[in-house]
């Protein structure tokens, strides 16, 4: 059965792609005002504000008020369960690209053979 997703989840949070888009801004490490994310993103004020909620109860992304400014920034320690689910099928693409360096290194070595092999061509006087 599947779980029952609880607003303040990271994957709800992180399903919506405008959502990533968001962390993709914050992803700097700076802190950054609703006006700056909404330049850079190209969307509502509205739309913006809406979307940092969603990430904040999921705890991937953190606010400071200073003055007038909200001040927005990444806490990638929110996205943490995300990269630990992810690194479970980790082994599926570290395999595929043990394989492709092996025959890399295989069809390497069988080009420097060939050279080995394959008569001079300058002719010595």
């Amino acid at each position: 059965m599947p779980r029952t997703a609880h607003p303040s989840d990271v994957f709800t949070a992180i399903a919506e792609p405008r959502r990533r888009e968001v962390i993709a801004v914050l992803s700097s490490g700076r802190e950054y005002p609703v006006n700056e994310i909404v330049l850079r993103m190209k969307m509502a004020q509205p739309a913006v504000s809406k979307h940092l909620g969603a990430l904040r109860k999921a705890g991937v992304v953190t606010v400071i008020k200073r003055g007038q400014h909200r001040m927005y920034r990444l806490n990638a320690e929110g996205l943490k369960p995300v990269h630990d689910w992810v690194k479970v099928f980790e082994r599926y693409w570290t395999h595929q690209v043990d394989e492709i360096k092996q025959r890399a290194e295989r069809k390497a070595l069988e080009r420097l053979i060939r050279l080995d092999d394959s008569p001079n061509p300058k002719k010595e006087k």
